[in-house]
């Protein structure tokens, strides 16, 4: 009799687990169903997962929630807007965002664990390493890499499903050369980040500046993940006496370099990596002197687009800080992304999305146009005009790029 008993109670177990199983089933169905290709017409709005993995700790989480908020601050006018219309059905914008310390194994697990747990259609990523690391899969498990790097050799492997949002960085190498050669001198040292994005951009740097008739007095690498002084390595340089460093990383460790530097008597310029903004490196040094003589990138706020200064307002008033270009071209690439979506008239369909990104430029509204791009490339990557910039008298000047 008490076995008849215990066989019932592991029968009615046996029954509740099942039955929670099939409701799991059942909502985790509808959910997905909520995304297929925007077939269903239903009232019910569906919610698109969008995936991030970036640095949010360590010494690159300065650039790495920068490029955050630039999605998050997208995603949250479109949902303030009522979300957006797929083939008749209203959806709104979830953003997943997993930390992976700027590292590409973490990031290639943190793409593994959105594709399964979140299914996104886009995944945004902001350095190369971890580009590369999705790119191993993101073809085969059907995600579309939101590419925040002008690492050109991202483009140049093939990725169908892969869109570059910053402009290549070796646009810069004739212009920040002539700068640095006619105003400080033809020996460099290299003190770039010790990622393959920094060994890419210097090993280019040193070939166009030695055709220049450069020279390259000392050539070294920061690992910014591991290195949070200096002093040692930079000695090591300026006993070479370059008339200019190359620096470069995230933007505040960048900024260390620049302003230790200057306290060990560097009189010279600096070639400043696209990755750092002076404006974000202001924010170390506490002024625009200590990088007096350094040619990069134009700051987002002093750019001269029509749609900046309403965006920088909004941008300010969210997260209480000026925005940089990781920000404003992330920002971009989100609402290029939703406007790809109702284009390609799905979700779900990540070769209709990519193939709709030109019509997503085409249909971005006016006041999103902080960046003109005009163009997505063949190669996947976003095209326009180069915004460079030099640092003059503790001032910001514009540098024309021919």
């Amino acid at each position: 009799m008490r076995k008849m008993k215990l066989l019932f109670m592991f029968s009615m177990v046996f029954v509740l687990i099942f039955s929670l199983a099939a409701c799991n089933s059942s909502t985790n169905t509808s959910g997905d169903n909520d995304q297929k290709g925007g077939d269903n017409k239903s009232e019910e709005v569906g919610t698109v997962n969008i995936g991030y993995t970036g640095p949010l700790s360590g010494p690159a989480a300065f650039y790495g929630e920068r490029t955050l908020n630039g999605v998050k601050m997208a995603a949250d006018e479109v949902n303030a807007a009522g979300g957006f219309e797929v083939n008749g059905k209203k959806y709104k914008l979830n953003i997943v965002s997993l930390d992976d310390k700027y590292l590409p194994n973490e990031a290639g697990a943190n793409a593994k664990r959105l594709v399964q747990e979140n299914k996104p259609p886009i995944i945004f990523t902001p350095h190369s390493g971890g580009i590369f690391a999705l790119q191993v899969f993101n073809q085969l498990d059907k995600f579309i890499i939101g590419a925040y790097s002008s690492e050109p050799q991202i483009t140049e492997v093939g990725n169908k499903l892969m869109v570059r949002i910053p402009p290549r960085y070796d646009g810069y190498l004739q212009p920040f050369t002539e700068y640095a050669m006619e105003n400080f001198g033809k020996n460099v040292a290299f003190l770039p980040t010790a990622s393959q994005y920094g060994k890419d951009w210097a090993a280019k740097l040193k070939t166009y500046w030695e055709k220049e008739g450069g020279k390259v007095v000392y050539d070294s690498a920061i690992d910014f993940s591991k290195e949070t002084d200096f002093f040692t390595i930079l000695t090591n340089a300026l006993k070479e006496k370059p008339d200019v460093l190359f620096i470069g990383g995230a933007s505040e460790p960048t900024a260390k370099v620049a302003k230790q530097a200057r306290e060990l008597g560097f009189k010279g310029g600096f070639i400043v990596m696209d990755q750092a903004k002076f404006d974000e490196m202001k924010a170390v040094t506490g002024s625009y002197d200590l990088l007096n003589g350094s040619i990069g990138v134009m700051p987002l706020v002093d750019s001269q687009e029509a749609a900046i200064p309403d965006f920088v307002k909004r941008y300010q008033e969210k997260y209480n800080e000026t925005p940089g270009s990781e920000a404003g071209l992330n920002y971009i690439g989100m609402h290029v992304f939703v406007e790809a979506m109702k284009a390609a008239g799905s979700v779900v369909d990540v070769e209709k999305i990519r193939a709709n990104m030109q019509a997503g430029l085409d249909n971005l509204a006016d006041d999103k146009k902080i960046y003109a791009v005009d163009k997505i490339g063949e190669d996947g990557g976003f095209e326009f005009d180069l915004s460079v910039a030099a640092v003059e008298d503790g001032k910001i000047v514009p540098i024309k790029v021919d």
